[in-house]
């Protein structure tokens, strides 16, 4: 299977193509989570939900615990695609954040390429993220920090043989985040912070101080809700993203 097959579910454009947004999951998150997301973006905008090895069909592939080898695999699958004369935009919640930074970092240092827009959600800033340690704790404890964080499929903590399919990969993803080292510099593409105003893991502040990782521009916008406000604000952010998305492509 090709790079972009394996790493991106697509949901093509229902209008011809004029856009490319790619999102990348939070932690122990699949593609499917922006199942829904197609159908509030603009008709010309293809989405590509990324697929991290180790959960739904790449269920037997090796889970990835390091920033670095899952920034540049996701680099590697991207670069066609950046290249390919569509624009692309990035989306990323919580981990997927990072993720997406790290992709540009990688875009724009290696390849002189870079996304249109840069959307990070639900991810303090490089410098304002405290130092955990949970993936090396017990289930129980690594469980009650995800649920404290604000459900959004509560059922699955109460049952044994989906929680032993997921905390692997949980754990994993964990380990990728608290072991990261972000870069340090700049990006030239401009960013978009979006948080919840009751988001225990993403104060507004530290939200805010992503404008400085950018030289192309910042913009903040905080909506109410927990870790997890993007479900139920789903439309309002769609929209928020569908404006930043018009204003970020080329003139044609």
């Amino acid at each position: 299977m090709a790079g972009s097959e394996l790493w991106f579910r697509r949901y093509p454009a229902t209008a011809p193509l004029g856009l490319r947004l790619v999102c990348l999951p939070h932690a122990g998150g699949t593609a499917t989570f922006f199942h829904s997301w197609p159908a509030g973006l603009p008709a010309d905008v293809e989405t590509l939900a990324v697929r991290y090895p180790g959960r739904q069909d790449r269920f037997t592939e090796p889970l990835i615990d390091t920033m670095s080898e899952m920034a540049d695999r996701v680099t590697e699958a991207l670069l066609p695609l950046v290249l390919g004369g569509v624009p692309v935009a990035l989306f990323g919640h919580s981990m997927g954040a990072s993720v997406a930074h790290e992709v540009t970092v990688r875009l724009e240092r290696d390849h002189g390429v870079s996304p249109v827009l840069l959307a990070l959600s639900g991810r303090e800033a490089p410098g304002h993220v405290p130092p955990t340690s949970l993936h090396t704790r017990s289930d129980a404890e690594l469980i009650a920090h995800v649920r404290g964080q604000g459900e959004i499929e509560p059922a699955v903590f109460e049952m044994p043989e989906l929680l032993e399919l997921i905390m692997p990969a949980l754990r994993a993803d964990y380990r990728l985040i608290e072991t990261h080292v972000p870069p340090t510099g700049t990006v030239s593409a401009p960013v978009v912070a979006y948080t919840g105003d009751a988001d225990p893991g993403c104060a507004v502040p530290d939200a805010a101080a992503w404008a400085a990782v950018t030289t192309g521009g910042f913009r903040l916008k905080v909506l109410p809700g927990d870790h997890f406000y993007l479900v139920p604000e789903e439309k309002a952010l769609l929209a928020d993203l569908s404006t930043a998305l018009r204003s970020a492509q080329p003139a044609t």
